[in-house]
């Protein structure tokens, strides 16, 4: 019985089963349509508690809470469910709407079986992951504060005092920008780098929530810096990768806008958007941003609130960075090392980059002949150096690269004619460039020589000029011009365009075989005293011969340059021009100035082409050939200052004579005349000179030398003008009044005993920045200066009766209100008071010298108190060069003053 009834149990359950599997499968059929409904009301369910997830997820994204895990699996998978059910929706549909024609039954019932049975599965998988959702209370953790990641870097020097620069403009809270620019290779991302390390090591120095380093390249990548940026206040999911750049602007900025944090950006090379990229900068107090770049005009588009220069090591800065990474096993291993170590340490001009690429170099050369070669290799041609021409210079040249146009590269090549440390004067390089054609967008030279300016500025923000201690004059730092040097000759098209030996100690010129093929010559600042032959320079342009000892020149040696467009023989010994210059067709400026040419010949009349002509200083010029000036009709600057003064006897024949009234009605017929200096020698000449208001409205550089027999004359013509940039007075010793007085407007008198100036307070001498007085013994002061409110040189040497430089309050009439606030030494930059034996004072009040750079005075027994007081300096050094004995009885304005410039005191040597 229990067999039969084992048996009986196990056939019910297995027919059982089988009703409810055909029961199932008839479902799938019968009841798709209604499983379609149940499975889409379900989904729309899961999709509704999906929603409510994530709307957690965020905010707590917004309060920089990362997800759990459970949390993104579970949305991930409700995703992809979500995607499966809906096109499965769609296709049961499709497959409804399928009927025979005239019956109401499906064309495929084996299809529909199918798509039943999966509307069934897909229900089951809603129902479970409905089941399965994460507790809604808990959708995310808080993260770890982020630390600030310590950078990889190598020991420094001479970083101490930037960094605490840094620092300190850092806790200023007006300053929110930083921009730390300079030379590539000059340590601008070393110095970044100790900063953000200096967070990572220090706790106390950590007032940011945030401290983020991003690389920004000469490519910029906003993607890319959005991301960097993210990862450090973020997390880089691929929720984060999915969003376009406005979505990850927003995103960074809902998070820095409510942080106080240190952004670090490292090599910029154009303007970023920061809001573009979500980086707030409302909160300068809490919002910082420190970049580098290699252009100061980077930091002004960034609109930096503070810009540092990194400058270059200072000398035991550079020697204490070549010995680390020379080792001191290579430096002591022969006694002469050091000595030839630090010669080599000084051809790196202070450039860290420079100074480790060559002592890392050197370290395995022991030698002293090894080290000798090297010095000479470094002072010939640095690119054959091992690691300057295959890593220094490729890298400095980024900085070319990125110049604007051909004109401004051009021009910068242009400065490696120019010897070592060379201090190049801004208007005379940018007329070399004018005639060399390089700024030809401008017809007039007005505009070409604005053009200059702008690239000289260009090349200065690039850092690939340097400034000096005053403002018409700039440099090109050693290893920038070696790098230019290189450009030259690596460049394709270029090679072997420039022949450059200027400073190089040659006496004698270099064979006539290399003259053929250069475009430019430099052999310049050499010790060459004859240049003979006949070298054919068919390509030869530019031609620099100044700062040698030339004596003699052949007739035939310009025979065969029928392109040259610029000589430069000033500052040689040369008596005299041969007379073949006149084959120089093509010559657009020539350079004689400095010279011992005793007379002009008149084969120049064949320059047709001269646009520029330089005579300054030709003491001995006592001869200009008649009609020659007016035969250069192409003539545009023409300068004579402080020439013709020797003491020589006068050819009459010329136009130097007396007078001068000759050579005004020359120059007066000089078409395209721009800038006119010259040298007037008598009251009648002077007058002349006056009554021509071309020639007024064009003197640039004005001499009054030797006039006699007048104790008074008016400069009141040309302080209208705006074109006078120069006067020197010399040798007037009979002069007692100088009158500078103004029609129209307000007038105002300054009385002085032997110098009487009327002047208007709203009409100044606005160009004027050098002025030169010497041997005028009855000249009491020098008030009027009051109006030359860019005056930038003031020399003054030999005025016997000179009791002030500006006088006292007391000659003022009628200028009561306006005294107390006069500066006028507002733009001065070099003083020079010599021999000055009554002189008393400089200024009657302490001033502002915020661009002086050196006061020279020697022979002022009576000049007991300098204009200074503890602020006059800005902060910037003064040399002030004099006599020890003088210095001891300078009276301070205080003691401050006192600790402020007593250091700045460098005695004249006997």
């Amino acid at each position: 019985m229990g067999n039969i009834c084992s048996i009986s149990i196990s056939i019910d359950h297995l027919i059982s089963s089988c009703w409810n599997r055909s029961t199932e499968q008839a479902n799938y059929l019968l009841k798709l349509t209604k499983n379609l409904s149940i499975l889409g009301t379900a989904c729309e369910r899961l999709r509704e508690l999906r929603d409510d997830m994530k709307r957690k997820v965020d905010i707590a994204e917004r309060e920089q809470m990362q997800p759990l895990s459970q949390v993104v699996g579970w949305l991930s998978r409700v995703e992809i469910l979500e995607s499966q059910v809906s096109q499965l929706i769609e296709d049961g549909t499709a497959e409804i709407d399928k009927k025979c024609v005239g019956d109401c039954c499906p064309t495929n019932c084996r299809s529909r079986y199918r798509l039943g049975k999966r509307v069934a599965r897909k229900l089951k998988e809603v129902e479970t992951l409905m089941t399965q959702a994460p507790p809604s209370d808990v959708v995310a953790e808080s993260l770890p504060s982020p630390g600030v990641g310590e950078r990889p870097s190598e020991a420094t020097v001479g970083m101490d005092s930037r960094l605490d620069m840094v620092r300190r403009s850092l806790d200023e809270e007006k300053v929110g920008i930083i921009g730390l620019y300079g030379l590539g290779g000059v340590g601008k991302t070393t110095l970044l780098t100790q900063i953000n390390n200096a967070f990572a090591k220090t706790c106390t120095l950590h007032d940011f929530d945030f401290v983020i380093w991003v690389t920004v390249s000469k490519t910029v990548n906003l993607g890319k810096i959005q991301d960097d940026i993210w990862k450090t206040i973020g997390f880089c999911n691929d929720k984060w990768k999915s969003k376009d750049g406005d979505e990850k602007a927003r995103s960074i900025w809902r998070v820095l806008s409510q942080k106080s944090f240190l952004l670090l950006l490292d090599d910029l090379w154009e303007r970023l958007n920061l809001p573009e990229l979500g980086v707030p900068l409302q909160n300068k107090r809490n919002h910082k941003i420190v970049l580098t770049t290699r252009s100061e005009g980077v930091c002004a588009e960034m609109e930096a609130d503070k810009k540092i220069k990194v400058e270059c090591l200072t000398w035991t800065e550079s020697w204490n960075l070549f010995r680390m990474k020379l080792g001191e096993d290579t430096l002591n291993f022969h006694s002469e090392i050091p000595r030839l170590a630090q010669a080599v340490a000084r051809q790196c001009c202070g450039l860290p980059l420079v100074l480790t690429t060559i002592a890392r170099a050197m370290a395995c050369k022991k030698t002293p002949q090894e080290w000798k070669y090297a010095i000479e290799v470094l002072q010939s041609s640095a690119s054959k150096f091992p690691g300057m021409g295959d890593k220094v210079f490729p890298l400095l040249k980024y900085s070319y690269d990125c110049l604007p146009n051909e004109a401004a590269k051009s021009c910068f090549l242009y400065c490696s004619l120019f010897p070592e440390d060379y201090h190049i004067n801004k208007a005379n390089l940018i007329r070399h460039w004018i005639c060399e054609g390089y700024l030809c967008e401008f017809l007039d030279m007005k505009r070409a020589e604005n053009q200059g300016y702008n690239i000289i500025g260009t090349l200065i923000h690039a850092c690939l000029l340097e400034e000096t201690d005053v403002d018409f004059v700039v440099k090109l730092h050693d290893v920038i011009r070696d790098m230019a040097l290189w450009i030259v000759c690596e460049t394709v098209g270029v090679q072997n365009k420039f022949l450059v030996q200027a400073g190089c100690g040659l006496t004698e010129a270099p064979e006539v075989g290399r003259w053929m093929g250069p475009e430019r010559i430099s052999l310049m600042d050499n010790r060459i005293e004859k240049l003979t032959g006949s070298p054919n320079c068919p390509n030869l342009i530019t031609l620099f011969l100044q700062n040698n000892s030339l004596k003699m020149i052949a007739d035939s040696f310009f025979q065969f340059m029928p392109n040259l467009r610029v000589l430069d023989l000033s500052r040689s010994s040369i008596t005299e021009i041969p007379r073949g210059i006149s084959n120089l067709v093509s010559l657009h400026y020539l350079n004689l100035s400095f010279t011992r040419i005793k007379e002009l010949p008149f084969e120049l009349k064949n320059l047709g082409k001269l646009k520029c002509l330089e005579l300054g200083f030709t003491y001995e010029l006592s001869s200009i050939p008649k009609h020659l000036i007016s035969s250069l009709s192409m003539l545009q600057v023409i300068n004579m200052f402080n020439s013709g003064i020797s003491n020589v006897a006068v050819l009459k024949d010329g136009l130097l004579s007396d007078d001068n009234e000759a050579l005004i009605e020359e120059l007066e017929s000089l078409k395209y005349l721009y800038k006119l200096s010259v040298t007037i020698k008598s009251v009648s000449a002077f007058k002349s000179l006056l009554s021509s208001h071309k020639l007024r409205s064009h003197i640039v550089s004005l001499c009054l030398l030797n006039l006699k027999g007048s104790s008074s004359f008016s400069l009141t013509s040309l302080s209208t003008e705006t074109c006078l940039e120069e006067l020197m007075i010399s040798n007037c010793g009979s002069l007692e009044d100088l009158e500078i007085g103004w029609a129209g407007e307000v007038k105002a008198t300054i009385e002085s005993d032997t110098l009487n100036s009327k002047v208007s307070y709203h009409s100044h001498f606005q160009g004027l920045w050098r002025v030169v007085i010497f041997k005028c013994p009855r000249l009491k002061d020098l008030t009027w200066l009051v109006f030359a409110p860019n005056l930038k040189v003031l020399a003054i040497r030999g005025c016997d009766q000179m009791q002030e430089v500006i006088g006292t309050t007391s000659k003022w009439v009628g200028f009561a209100e306006d005294v107390d606030n006069l500066n006028p030494f507002a733009k001065l930059q070099r003083l020079l008071l010599v021999a000055l034996p009554q002189l008393e004072t400089i200024f009657w009040k302490a001033l502002s010298f915020i661009y002086l750079s050196r006061i020279v005075v020697d022979g002022c027994p009576l000049l007991k108190k300098l204009p200074l007081n503890s602020n006059s300096a800005k902060g910037h050094q003064i040399v002030i060069r004099g006599r020890k004995e003088w210095w001891e009885e300078i009276k301070w304005e205080d003691e401050p003053t006192e600790k402020v410039f007593l250091p700045c005191f460098v005695p004249i040597e006997e």
